[in-house]
């Protein structure tokens, strides 16, 4: 994206194209998912990456100051916890939960009672010169499959961080490293729903 273009500039308004995609340098995460925000109002917000970075989750505050995040979840990749632990404040301030796992995805998932939004990028939560691609779509059935699939990874494959308190992870998620099993339940998307959807 050239310097002056703005995310409207890209792309047709969610109301308008149920899926859209980009391919090309300058489109970054927290400038989508604000023109997203506010295009649906405020809402619950999933977001999954590799890394963070300080500028994302600066302006992700800035979001929720907005009145535009009504609650949020993170997952990070547990190899990149030696960034993720120094940028602890932070988190603590921009996000209602911070996991850490195996992870890879990068995926916005952001829902309402008008929209549910889901956003497929190659792009970290960072910012940097590379072509990146990304995808839009307001189409129900990949929402719900990326939201199910995420909240069983955070459920029962990631771990908790206490950001808010300081007090390093709250629990382990992974049912088989405790040598426990998960109780299944009626809920059809797991019973890790810290809140929203």
């Amino acid at each position: 994206m050239s310097r002056g273009l703005k995310v409207s500039d890209l792309l047709r308004p969610l109301e308008e194209k149920p899926i859209q995609a980009y391919f090309g340098q300058g489109l970054h995460s927290l400038g989508l998912l604000r023109w997203i925000l506010e295009q649906t109002g405020k809402a619950d917000v999933w977001v999954s990456s590799y890394s963070t970075s300080e500028p994302f989750l600066n302006g992700f505050i800035h979001l929720k100051e907005d009145g535009l995040v009504r609650q949020s979840m993170i997952l990070l990749d547990q190899r990149a916890c030696t960034k993720t632990v120094k940028l602890e404040c932070l988190l603590a301030n921009a996000f209602d939960h911070v996991m850490l796992g195996q992870n890879h995805s990068k995926i916005t998932l952001v829902c309402n009672v008008h929209y549910k939004v889901a956003v497929i990028t190659s792009q970290n939560q960072t910012y940097g010169a590379r072509a990146e691609s990304t995808i839009v779509t307001t189409d129900d059935g990949v929402f719900n499959v990326l939201l199910n699939q995420f909240i069983d990874i955070a459920g029962n494959m990631a771990a908790e961080i206490d950001v808010k308190n300081g007090n390093g992870i709250i629990a382990s998620r992974d049912a088989a490293e405790s040598g426990g099993t998960r109780e299944t339940t009626s809920d059809p998307i797991g019973d890790c729903r810290p809140f929203g959807y």
